[in-house]
């Protein structure tokens, strides 16, 4: 099987693929104040990672798989008051998911993965949403795991558990990975560390990054970003989406490789 980017393809390709094991996967993330060190695009960049990662899992297992082009803008308010943000409502976002499922179906495309790196509460609710109001009956399956939701968030690394981990050793890490040239990286080394957990902020009602503390748009220990880590969280998330689907289609996708039932 293979990895198809859908941009890539003209109309005729995408109707000769074999929809019987083909997979879009939809990598979702904000356009946001990332810390004075990380590009406003560093959700974007890791879902696509974790997309690309997760797809040649799956292309391994036989299955065939379509790319989307990342989806750069969606609920953002806690950093809506840092320029350079794009925060657009939770309607209008589940609207957009709802009618990218809706046209991947009409393609005769069965199953939506979703690679998500963005955790605005807001966001989140809208994924939710989104992949609730496309479910059932013939409409697209959609894949969505949360990784803020077990078992998922609980594969991925100390600092990402800890809930301080907005443009910190996480996501440093994945883009001196994946894009080292647009990390500054000089200013990140010398960034103190800000050990306030957004997820607990989250959990006591404060709106946007200031409040909970982070007034230069970053919690956890940025100076600390490895490329070695990384690559290692790239794998675990594209583990982590192959995983997801793989448990999504059951008994389905063990026929469609042609595998015996157990």
């Amino acid at each position: 099987m293979t990895v198809n980017r859908l941009s890539d393809l003209t109309w005729e390709e995408v109707g000769a693929l074999d929809l019987d094991r083909t997979v879009a996967i939809l990598p979702v993330g904000a356009t946001e104040a990332h810390g004075p060190h990380l590009p406003l695009d560093t959700d974007v960049t890791i879902a696509e990672a974790m997309a690309e990662a997760g797809a040649r899992r799956l292309s391994a297992a036989g299955l065939e798989i379509v790319l989307l082009d990342g989806l750069p803008y969606t609920p953002a308010a806690f950093s809506a008051r840092f320029p350079g943000t794009i925060d657009i409502g939770a309607a209008t976002f589940t609207a957009l998911l709802v009618d990218i499922a809706a046209s991947l179906r009409r393609a005769g495309i069965a199953t939506l993965a979703i690679a998500n790196a963005h955790f605005d509460p807001a966001n989140l609710e809208a994924l939710h949403a989104a992949a609730a109001a496309v479910g059932g009956g013939d409409s697209i399956r959609v894949v969505f795991p949360d990784l803020t939701r077990r078992p998922w968030g609980s594969r991925l690394t100390e600092e990402f558990r800890s809930g301080a981990c907005h443009a910190g050793r996480y996501e440093g890490s994945i883009l001196l990975a994946r894009d080292p040239g647009r990390v500054r990286e000089e200013i990140m080394r010398g960034l103190d560390d800000n050990p306030v957990s957004l997820s607990a902020a989250i959990r006591a009602g404060l709106g946007d990054f200031a409040e909970a503390g982070g007034t230069r748009a970053y919690f956890g220990y940025p100076s600390q970003a490895t490329a070695e880590e990384g690559r290692a969280t790239i794998e675990t998330l594209g583990e982590i989406l192959a995983e997801a689907v793989r448990e999504a289609l059951g008994e389905e996708v063990r026929e469609a490789l042609g595998e015996e039932k157990k």
